[in-house]
């Protein structure tokens, strides 16, 4: 197969950040920073290969993985002086994750391998610091035995806290050798208890413990969470890097932290992160202290009368400051920082691309495209797409009165309301119900990201601005408040206390992620200011793209959004939802019920004033911009009720025997409606609802174009065509109502009919089909689901399994299957053109907001795409990132 590990350190490297898909993205970085010549400790990486064989081979490794992991631990020993496993000059490693995209908190770490009851002391000697060396060890334990051997890393913390209640202090720092080595006991003893084993002591056992553990973490609950609401497929894998251990709790001469170069919830050219003095890196984001300002300008902004890195380390700080800068240089890309000070001695362990908000990323994006480090091209290229969703919702309006519960870091911005839940179980239970909630955490960890996903925002009472809460919650788009300190969480009785006042699970809270503010009840909002930056690279992205977005809208305030967010037009306007008004839905019930043509006329004559009033409404919005409007597509027995209540009752109201609705619903019954008589299929059945919704649709294109003087030329939709005498037949009704309105009103209109693509067969038959069709909508819905065979209300019973095993690597309902039903598009546009080269080609689905599938609608070079008014700006970036993709690979 190949090499398996790679080396790096001293100035050069095997690998390098090309190799991102190999080495996963901490170690090609790793990489690239040593061939760069910075201080980074020596190391080797494991690739994503190993990661693919483990799974592949029932979690055993390569025959030639052993040979090269001991020849990289050589290179090691050779670049420290130390040996792994040497009871005089030990080598200590850490053995970390690295995916190729980053993956914050979502797998294992182990730091300090290689402690055990003999090399402890070594170290002890070697540091001439036997205090720093068993707090080591006992680390050691602690995240071994949580990681590799299942103990619960609850039952470590609940043993340190009582030896610091024994001993009365609060910080890990304040705990003595002798009592380090006493609960180091109390641990091993734990780990006896709980696995019946002892604590490994063969430093090679332990290193190919913490390496499998590492790869199994690649499928615990939270990585497949996370890979799934970030669509990252699971046979991607994930590198371990195994990297020479530095300290950073030697003392108060050492030091660990995290830093962006540019702040990331602002964009603010600033470098921007938290420190701690005689701390392992795990203790920043873990909350457990509170972390201290890198800068002195940071920690005055912020009143901390703690010492900045600036001021407590200055040398090591002005090396860190030059690191920063060359690195940002090099990546043209704000940085996220990992680094340990021992001694003052600088060391980096990690660069990445830094997770940002969304207006922090238009605003460093706008910036390094005026500082000339990017182009604007560059610049729209840089900024998530999906990340937009962060801008377009309310936030809290200035005016609106506000009472405070407390005040803490502004770790995540937008603004959030909903209900107190403590666990995110209970989170996902509220949103599933629909209801709006605010985690509240002591702090989150990894275990939590289901929850903070399913809540509308974070809150927590400890950690700092690069916390686990505020670092994911900026990466999800999430609001964020984090390290309330004067907040008291009680999750037995669940309540949270601040300034004694007491709030429980289920009370109404709203947090500012902008301010740091937590607010009581639920205070108004506001919609926000899309402009300034957020403009800059909108007007950058319509230069840069091919494609029209249009939006779905049914209603005038649809569609007055959907412009508002820079709409070209509406691509589905589906005419049910305007009949399932309370005041239009008995007319409708009146049209299902008549017994023959003529009482069903009758019926759509009391609704065909409403309809001509919604289009011409739409009409009026869109002022000349085209509106697609699909006829009727529903079964009907969707208008009719079912349970007994509501039939006695719908019945009085009509005026009709209750026998009759019942003996109506159950002939409209269908054993699979999606797959029955809807659609063009009910026009063919029923010809006179066509033709009701063709004269409200041209009647009120004459009357919006009279209004407005802007001409007015509607797109009439046929939904669920599969053969193409079924569309020429609805057709000829269509046309021969344009004409009898052009009559009766003396004006003359242009309107195209075509049909929404759906089916396989239609697909299969474009060239016939537009033989009639002046313009094809690829509806993606039903064409997925019509092209599996499975229904999107049932599928995610088993989608999960489909994904866990790696046998899909996205939903298919969230991203278009561009094998199976982007192949049918692909053979539809061809099919279609070749009869009709002018013919319009569009998607109106769920897939036109989504940036993977606007990104294949590119490839096939079609007109728009057609999503959801709040993510048009979000089609609008993608289709402009699909246009250069392409337009560079062409």
């Amino acid at each position: 197969m190949g090499q398996w590990v790679y080396t790096f350190g001293d100035g050069k490297a095997e690998g390098d950040a090309s190799q991102r898909d190999l080495l996963g993205g901490k170690g090609a970085n790793l990489a690239e920073m040593a061939s760069l010549g910075l201080p980074v400790p020596p190391g080797m990486t494991i690739t994503t290969e190993v990661c693919t064989y483990f799974y592949e081979h029932g979690e055993s490794y390569p025959p030639e993985l052993e040979t090269e992991v001991n020849a990289a631990l050589d290179h090691i020993a050779a670049s420290t002086g130390r040996t792994f496993g040497d009871a005089e000059m030990p080598l200590l490693v850490s053995v970390r994750s690295g995916a190729r995209i980053s993956m914050p908190g979502m797998m294992d770490t182990v730091l300090n391998l290689g402690l055990n009851d003999a090399t402890v002391d070594a170290l002890a000697k070697n540091a001439g610091d036997e205090r720093f060396a068993v707090d080591s060890y006992r680390r050691f334990i602690q995240m071994y035995g949580d990681v590799v051997l299942g103990v619960p890393m609850r039952l470590f913390d609940e043993r340190l806290e009582d030896l610091k209640a024994e001993k009365g202090v609060e910080l890990d720092t304040e705990i003595s050798a002798d009592e380090w080595r006493k609960l180091i006991e109390v641990y091993k003893a734990l780990v006896l208890e709980e696995t019946g084993k002892p604590f490994p002591q063969d430093p090679r056992d332990q290193l190919w413990g913490a390496i499998g553990a590492v790869f199994g973490s690649w499928r615990n609950d939270r990585a497949i969470t996370y890979r799934r609401l970030h669509q990252i497929p699971e046979r991607w894998g994930t590198a371990v890097t195994v990297q020479a251990m530095v300290f950073g709790n030697m003392g108060e001469t050492s030091a660990t932290g995290v830093a962006f170069t540019r702040n990331p919830s602002t964009g603010e050219k600033a470098l921007y992160g938290e420190f701690l003095i005689n701390a392992q890196g795990e203790d920043v984001v873990a909350g457990i202290r509170t972390p201290q300002d890198i800068t002195e300008k940071a920690r005055q902004e912020a009143g901390s009368d703690r010492p900045s890195m600036e001021t407590a380390l200055p040398e090591a700080f002005a090396e860190f400051k030059a690191v920063c800068d060359k690195l940002e240089g090099h990546y043209r890309d704000v940085q996220d920082l990992e680094f340990t000070i021992e001694r003052n001695k600088l060391w980096m362990l990690q660069t990445r691309s830094g997770k940002r908000t969304a207006k922090a990323a238009l605003k460093i994006a706008v910036d390094m495209v005026d500082e000339g480090i990017i182009s604007q091209d560059e610049a729209v290229k840089r900024i998530e797409p999906a990340s937009l969703d962060q801008l377009l919702h309310p936030m809290i309006d200035p005016k609106s009165e506000k009472v405070l519960f407390a005040k803490a870091l502004p770790a995540s911005p937008g603004a959030a309301a909903g209900v107190i839940v403590f666990s995110s179980d209970e989170a996902e239970r509220f949103a599933a119900a629909g209801k709006p909630c605010i985690l509240c955490r002591v702090e989150t960890s990894p275990e939590d990201i289901s929850g903070m996903h399913a809540a509308g925002g974070i809150f927590t009472t400890r950690g700092g601005m690069t916390s686990h809460a505020a670092v994911v919650a900026r990466g999800m788009g999430k609001p964020c408040v984090s390290g309330a300190g004067s907040v008291r969480i009680d999750y037995a009785s669940g309540t949270m206390i601040s300034n004694g006042v007491t709030l429980r699970a289920g009370d109404a809270i709203t947090i500012d992620g902008a301010t740091g503010e937590v607010l009581l009840g639920e205070v108004p909002m506001m919609k926000p200011e899309l402009s300034g930056d957020f403009q800059r690279i909108m007007d950058w992205a319509d230069r840069a793209r091919r494609m029209k977005v249009r939006t779905n809208a049914d209603t005038p305030h649809d569609a007055r959004t959907a412009r508002e967010f820079g709409a070209e037009g509406i691509g589905l306007c589906r005419t049910e939802h305007m009949f399932f008004d309370p005041a239009r839905i008995n007319a409708m019930r009146e049209m299902i019920l008549a017994d023959d043509t003529e009482g069903r006329r009758a019926a759509l004559d009391k609704l065909l004033p409403m309809q001509r009033e919604d289009f011409t409404q739409l009409f009026e919005i869109m002022a000349g911009l085209p509106v697609t409007i699909r006829l009727l597509d529903p079964p009907l027995h969707e208008f009719i009720p079912h349970g007994e209540e509501d039939i006695k009752e719908v019945a009085e109201a009509l005026g009709v025997d209750p026998e009759k609705l019942r003996n109506r619903a159950r002939a409209l019954a269908e054993f699979n409606p999606m797959l029955g008589h809807r659609g063009c299929r009910l026009a063919v059945s029923y010809p006179e609802i066509a033709e009701m919704q063709s004269r409200a649709i041209f009647e009120a294109a004459i009357a919006a174009a009279q209004k407005t003087g802007a001409p007015v030329e509607p797109e009439v939709m046929v939904p669920l065509v599969g053969l193409q005498t079924e569309l020429e037949f609805v057709k000829k009704r269509i046309d021969a109502t344009a004409r009898a309105v052009s009559e009766e009103t003396g004006q003359t209109f242009s309107y195209q009919v075509g049909t929404m693509v759906e089916l396989p067969r239609a697909a299969l038959n474009a060239d016939k089909i537009a033989e009639s069709a002046q313009f094809f909508s690829f509806g993606t819905n039903d064409l997925t689901q019509t092209a599996f065979g499975i229904s999107r209300d049932d599928a995610a019973t088993f989608l999960g399994s489909y994904l866990r095993e790696s046998i899909i690597d996205v939903d298919p309902f969230v991203s278009i299957d561009v094998d199976g039903v982007g192949e049918l598009i692909r053979i539809a546009a061809e099919k279609g053109r070749s009869v009709r080269p002018d013919i319009k080609l569009g998607i109106c689905g769920e897939h036109g907001g989504d940036p993977a599938s606007i990104d294949f609608c590119e490839t096939v070079n079609l007109d728009y795409v057609s999503c959801s008014p709040f993510r048009v700006p979000i089609a609008r970036l993608a289709a402009a990132q699909a246009a250069l993709t392409h337009a560079k690979a062409a």
